[in-house]
């Protein structure tokens, strides 16, 4: 027992650390602005201010596929990819919308305008202009999979129902977390309302 403790310790003591890094640049990083107009048991009702974003096409509707191949290309860019090969801050959530393809997005900081942006090594990064919009959101945590996003979008769409909201098909996925972090995790599904 002794001698797993020692081979083990650490592994666990790097892990530990990691979690506690992963915990502590949440508090730095910046995110998609909204302010919460009501709140339901399920959900609550969201305005988004306007937002600049960079995002690519994929051509899936499966999270996992859509996910990784979507991250790199856009992590890509803002990790230098660029002609500038400049870093850009990254920001949270990583949105995605969901429908028969998906378009992945990483909000660009606030502080950089779209003229500003260097342009990108790889031709699927294109800027998207989001305009501000009022959104029901609901939140769920652990690990995300197609089923949860399904499941979640669909009581979204029971409470929004029972509620009498009227809702668009404009939803999307949002992730908070970077995919080393194991505790707190934060994931939501949200609606542009009508």
């Amino acid at each position: 027992m002794k001698i797993l403790l020692i081979i083990l310790g650490p592994f666990l003591l790097i892990f530990i650390g990691v979690q506690i890094f992963a915990l502590s640049s949440q508090h730095n990083i910046e995110t998609y602005a909204y302010t919460v107009s009501k709140k339901y048991d399920a959900f609550e009702i969201r305005r988004y201010e306007a937002s600049l974003f960079t995002s690519v096409k994929l051509n899936t509707n499966n999270y996992k596929d859509a996910s990784g191949k979507g991250f790199s290309v856009l992590a890509g860019y803002i990790f230098g990819g660029n002609e500038k090969n400049e870093n850009i801050a990254m920001t949270s959530p990583v949105a995605m919308t969901l429908g028969d393809s998906m378009v992945m997005m990483f909000k660009v900081p606030k502080k950089i305008e779209k003229e500003m942006l260097p342009k990108p090594n790889q031709p699927q990064v294109e800027f998207r202009e989001e305009p501000a919009k009022t959104a029901a959101a609901i939140r769920f945590g652990g690990w995300t999979t197609d089923k949860k996003i399904e499941a979640y979008k669909q009581k979204l769409i029971t409470a929004l129902d029972k509620e009498g909201i009227p809702y668009t098909n404009n939803f999307q996925f949002l992730g908070y977390n970077a995919p080393y972090e194991v505790f707190n995790r934060r994931n939501e599904i949200i609606v542009e309302l009508q």
